[in-house]
């Protein structure tokens, strides 16, 4: 049996005069939820401060942005990233909740020695994985003394089809399922500053499915999103499917796609029926180097946000928010304003440009206007 090594805490820390600072995740990100109007909530979040190998963090700056960070430069405190985790799970909670309890541990945990093993048990499902090579993690398929040190977007891949061998065991993660979306971030400023104020900041996103997660810009609210939808008629996913499966997609009265006629989403965890005909947990991963004051927040949302609100009202929504907290719960509000039924799920990061969009609010107009026509809404009448 494998014992998990963990180390990640609920708090960042931070050099301070006279010591080390500890700053609540729970006080720094603003969070908002909400069940709709389905009678069961399958929305779920983490955040926690990882511990990982500075060696490994340094490797995957360099490979990424080019820059050659000294990680002795942070002392104890280089080990630290930040990890801020959205799951919507469908047909049922398990694997949502699985995520929630366990994932940000297993991010921190993995190791490339488990790649073999669980690289067999994946060829073991059999369908699409039996010409499935490895992806990110095949230097290490056949492991050897020599192989390299992991980097981020390998220990995020191997995290995530971790999660599917451990939901193996439990039948509900059959037809069971959850999309993901994980932000990792790590300062590189010297001495270390919490994410929140770094001047340099390396951002790497793992992302399944639907859940969204957008940057902000301090250059009027300009919106870059760090994921694309894992839809079957997506570009990538068509591609990816059809060379290796054919087509499986059907469209249904509504002129909604399902691949295998059932699923919205061909990424994501659990829903282990459907791995063998092309639904994979091997996550996409981009990362994104964030320098001075020129992003002011990252939000991650729930596709019960994104199926009613576009990227940019997302974003300019947060911007005179006092808080993080506000600015979450007003992005809620709005959508629920607008008739949303979904679990809808927000989280509000705050990065160094907090409080200094500048520019006119380019979706007000917009949104006065679809709040004039949501009114008297079925939806309304039941709030």
């Amino acid at each position: 049996m494998r014992i998990l090594k963990r180390c990640y805490h609920d708090y960042i820390r931070a050099a301070a005069a006279g010591g080390i600072a500890r700053y609540p995740l729970t006080k720094v990100i603003g969070v908002a939820n909400s069940r709709g109007t389905r009678s069961h909530q399958e929305d779920f979040y983490s955040f926690a401060s990882l511990s990982l190998d500075p060696q490994e963090l340094h490797l995957s700056v360099k490979k990424a942005h080019g820059i050659d960070w000294d990680p002795t430069s942070g002392g104890a405190l280089a080990r630290q990233a930040a990890f801020v985790g959205i799951y919507d799970g469908h047909g049922g909670s398990a694997v949502a909740q699985y995520l929630r309890q366990e994932l940000h541990g297993l991010v921190e945990s993995v190791d490339k020695a488990m790649i073999p093993e669980l690289f067999a048990w994946i060829h073991e499902l059999g369908g699409y994985f039996k010409r499935f090579r490895g992806g990110v993690l095949a230097p290490w398929v056949n492991i050897a003394d020599d192989s390299p040190s992991l980097d981020l977007e390998t220990r995020l891949t191997l995290a995530f089809f971790d999660v599917d061998r451990h939901l193996s065991a439990d039948g509900s993660a059959q037809s069971c399922g959850a999309t993901a979306s994980v932000a990792i971030l790590h300062p590189l400023d010297s001495p270390p500053a919490p994410f929140f104020s770094s001047q340099k900041l390396a951002l790497t996103v793992a992302h399944c499915g639907d859940t969204r997660v957008l940057l902000c810009s301090t250059d009027g609210g300009k919106v870059f999103p760090m994921t694309e939808t894992h839809h079957a008629d997506a570009r990538v996913e068509s591609i990816r499917l059809r060379r290796m499966m054919g087509s499986s997609l059907i469209t249904d009265s509504f002129g909604e796609s399902r691949w295998m006629g059932a699923l919205a989403n061909t990424r994501g965890l659990g829903d282990l029926r459907y791995k063998k005909f092309g639904v994979t947990p091997e996550p996409e991963v981009r990362t994104k180097l964030l320098e001075g004051e020129e992003w002011a927040y990252a939000i991650l949302v729930s596709d019960g946000i994104s199926s009613m609100l576009s990227d940019g009202e997302v974003c300019d929504l947060a911007r005179d928010a006092p808080n993080p907290k506000a600015a979450a719960e007003k992005i809620l509000s709005f959508a629920e304003e607008l008739g949303g039924e979904d679990n809808a799920t927000v989280l509000v990061v705050p990065l160094a440009g907090w409080g200094k969009i500048r520019g006119p609010d380019s979706t007000e107009d917009l949104r006065a206007y679809r709040r004039q026509q949501a009114v008297g809404s079925e939806r309304q009448r039941r709030m």
